[in-house]
């Protein structure tokens, strides 16, 4: 049996979960927490960007499903500014942990919602055929969008 969309986007929330966890253990400006979030940086943004390409844009011009793609779409410009940021704040001062905890809590809310509402009302207006082809689609874009990121983020 083929992966879903939906499948390969819980394995990136996954991912980013486990992310959020290691920043928030990480300390001062030290090379691990600037390593990890640059790591966490790269994953949600690049996410964010094949997500809303292969599934959103689909969504979208959908009316039974537009008003809550809409609204995820929203919640990621939001988390892209605030990564946005915490790359110009001191990683070592109390304001960028207190960012970075508002980040994670937008972020771990934006997943919980995708994967109990998003996913489930895409499901009644997306064939099968459509959520295998957006997985294969999804695994095509997200490595190089995420290396695309990386880039961004170390130079």
């Amino acid at each position: 049996m083929t992966d879903t969309i939906y499948e390969r986007l819980r394995a990136d929330h996954d991912k980013q979960r486990r992310l959020i966890d290691l920043v928030s253990k990480t300390t001062g400006d030290s090379a691990g927490r600037r390593e990890l979030f640059d790591r966490l940086r790269a994953e949600a943004l690049a996410h964010a960007a094949v997500e809303e390409r292969v599934l959103y844009s689909t969504l979208l011009a959908q009316e039974l499903t537009r008003d809550k793609a809409g609204h995820s779409v929203a919640e990621h410009h939001e988390a892209e500014d605030i990564f946005g940021e915490l790359v110009e704040m001191d990683m070592a001062s109390s304001g960028w942990l207190n960012r970075f905890h508002t980040l994670a809590e937008k972020l771990l809310h934006h997943m919980k919602e995708e994967e109990r509402e998003v996913f489930q009302m895409a499901g009644k207006a997306l064939s099968r055929a459509q959520e295998e082809q957006m997985a294969q689609q999804h695994q095509n874009e997200k490595r190089p969008e995420r290396m695309e990121r990386l880039g961004e983020t170390t130079a």
